[in-house]
């Protein structure tokens, strides 16, 4: 049992790791699938004249300020690749289903209507946000689905205890869902490599990482990269044996990853 999450970030061809989850799924290895949409949502707003808004967290985070209509343009955008990865994995095949957190309860989380960010220096709250942090997995619904032989792709939307839609981390459910499901391992692919000892050096790649020595690491972290590691924390945290952070650019991907090209984190 796999949990591959796929970043949403620009330059990524995802037909390489679909062809690679088909030819793991024929050889009997079951998959859940997670994307994310940040590249899809960019250029959506810039089309509607609601361009992104990224801020920082005190803790160095990077995250997208959501209001209502970002909320919606996320959507918007996390479906239409939902449905594009689905489309590919059906013309090879595959019994893809296609769903968001928001499905049958499948991710629950609590909203922070309110975060507090740094800007110019100074720390400030942002009201009206629609993010949130998953907390708990339908697991039942998910197995059920597995069980039938389906391969689940799952875009980074919650619901909150009070229907509400909810933009969330796509690294951090995907850890939750891995953690949930008891997968052998979660594999974060995206447009780098790995943890990079030099963000500018691809060849400076970090391969391997004691899971008790993660948090030392945090400090070579950069961007989205701190999201990263903190997910992986989050699903050794939930008795996943091993994360792999790699790159999801190159052919077979994810045979690659668990073959080790990459950072292992066990």
């Amino acid at each position: 049992m796999l949990v591959v999450k796929i970043g949403g970030a620009a330059g990524i061809d995802y037909t390489p790791l679909c062809a690679n989850i088909a030819e793991l799924h024929a050889a009997g290895e079951r998959i859940v699938l997670v994307h994310g949409g940040s590249d899809g949502a960019n250029q959506l707003g810039m089309r509607l004249d609601h361009p992104p808004r990224f801020v920082s967290a005190p803790s160095g985070h990077v995250s997208r300020y959501t209001d209502r209509q970002t909320l919606e343009i996320f959507m918007m955008a996390t479906a239409l690749l939902n449905r594009q990865l689905v489309e590919q994995l059906a013309g090879l095949g595959l019994p893809a289903l296609g769903l968001s957190g928001l499905d049958g309860g499948l991710l629950r989380g609590r909203r922070k209507d309110t975060i507090r960010i740094v800007e110019d220096g100074r720390q400030r709250i942002l009201r009206d946000d629609w993010t949130g942090t998953a907390h708990t997995v339908n697991t039942p619904l998910l197995t059920t689905l597995l069980d039938a032989g389906y391969l689940p792709v799952i875009a980074p939307l919650a619901v909150s205890a009070h229907g509400e839609a909810l933009n969330i981390d796509a690294d951090r459910g995907a850890a939750l869902l891995a953690g949930a499901l008891g997968a052998a391992a979660l594999v974060l692919l995206t447009n780098v490599p790995g943890l990079l000892r030099d963000v500018y050096d691809p060849t400076a790649l970090i391969t391997h990482i004691p899971a008790a020595e993660l948090e030392q690491f945090q400090p070579l972290a950069h961007g989205r990269m701190k999201k990263k590691l903190l997910g992986a924390a989050e699903a050794i945290q939930g008795g996943v044996p091993q994360v792999v952070l790699a790159d999801g650019r190159r052919q077979q991907p994810l045979s690659r990853a668990l073959r080790g090209e990459g950072t292992v984190i066990a």
